[in-house]
């Protein structure tokens, strides 16, 4: 007999991280694909953002990455050169938001989140909608 188990809040995100997230190892990837959103070009550091609490670590022209964004990420993605997320299309939020700011924008990409982390530095090729890792 199984029972069913909820999560929230914390302990959502930890049953996430310990028993949903892929156990692949991701870290010779080095070009990520996904949807461009909004065209143009950014170099610069990542800044990893998973929730609403990480929204102060990031710094003007840092490039914004999260599984996806929301209204109440306005105060990072405004500091954003670029954005970049897991989930979404051409019309989901950040896609949206990044064309009425003007900065590039790369979504649907599945794996963002698990390639990059804070302080590697990225080129956001949003023409042909290609992310490669220059550093770590």
């Amino acid at each position: 007999y199984k029972s069913t188990k909820y999560f929230i809040g914390d302990e959502a995100r930890q049953f996430v991280k310990e028993e949903v997230s892929s156990k692949e190892d991701l870290s010779d990837i080095t070009e990520i694909f996904g949807t461009v959103a909004s065209p143009g070009k950014a170099t610069a550091q990542v800044k990893l953002i998973q929730s609403f609490a990480d929204i102060n670590k990031i710094d003007k022209g840092e490039i914004l990455v999260a599984s996806m964004t929301s209204p109440r990420l306005m105060g990072a993605i405004t500091k954003a050169s670029a954005i970049i997320t897991d989930e979404g299309g051409l019309t989901c939020h950040a896609a949206i938001i990044s064309r009425e700011i003007k900065i590039p924008c790369i979504v649907g990409t599945k794996i963002a989140t698990k390639v990059l982390k804070d302080g590697d530095t990225v080129e956001v090729d949003a023409k042909r909608g290609i992310v490669k890792k220059i550093n770590s």
